[in-house]
């Protein structure tokens, strides 16, 4: 399988700061950058399987190929990692290998992510791993490898920098940044057709947005879109193919 790690330049690895959280209801990260959520207020875990790991066809297509790179724009918490790597330790293919390879300009601490997390007690275990194997000062690319099947690269700095000097080779994208109307630069045209020039034939995504200029972005750079129910009471969401 292409590493994708391996073709970043210097210029990709950037150090990033962290940014200032605000935790409501609890354990419930707010960013105050972007101001908006982590997650989805209802359950992030279970929008999680709904939009991105069923918009992308997961775990079924694990049973037909053995390794499997997934892209993610927005690591944040880590939670869709977990749930992913949770799920892919009950279905995955033996000898076969998951690279769950995500963008993320601020990066969290090990405790900002532990204190997120522990909502969930269906992910323990997934969660300690990631919080006793994540770096002090994450910077650059965090690589772990986190089981023998299992491994976790998040480049740290602007999600366009990242993407563009990537290898091609994803089969799958979770794009998960903060709303479109908070942070459009996540889902401009240059980097949707980043993401497009980076995927597989056969290649898909999946989104919880659906704003009208990510669909039209996502479909000028070459991807067909179909919308879907939205988790939760959200009328819709997209997802696609290549």
């Amino acid at each position: 399988m292409t590493d994708p790690v391996s073709d970043q330049t210097p210029e990709a690895k950037t150090n990033a700061a962290s940014q200032a959280l605000e935790w409501r209801d609890g354990d419930m990260p707010y960013s105050t950058a972007f101001g908006d959520h982590f997650y989805c207020q209802t359950d992030g875990r279970l929008e999680c399987g709904h939009v991105f790991l069923s918009g992308n066809g997961l775990p079924a297509r694990w049973n037909e190929q053995g390794n499997f790179l997934i892209g993610e724009l927005g690591f944040g918490t880590g939670l869709n990692f977990c749930e992913t790597w949770r799920q892919w330790r009950q279905h995955r293919e033996p000898n076969s290998e998951l690279h769950f390879m995500s963008f993320e300009l601020y990066p969290m601490r090990a405790e900002e992510i532990d204190r997120a997390l522990s909502h969930w007690p269906q992910i323990d275990v997934e969660r300690q791993a990631l919080v006793a194997a994540w770096p002090e000062e994450p910077r650059d690319i965090v690589t772990l490898t986190l089981d023998a099947g299992t491994r976790l690269s998040v480049v740290c700095g602007a999600a366009i920098d990242g993407v563009r000097q990537a290898a091609m080779g994803f089969d799958a994208w979770y794009l998960d940044g903060f709303a479109p109307s908070r942070n459009a630069d996540m889902w401009s045209p240059e980097l949707m057709q980043h993401l497009y020039d980076k995927t597989v034939p056969g290649g898909t995504f999946a989104t919880y947005a659906a704003a009208g200029f990510v669909r039209r972005n996502l479909q000028a750079a070459g991807f067909t879109v179909e919308r879907r129910k939205g988790f939760a009471g959200k009328r819709e969401m997209l997802c696609g193919v290549k």
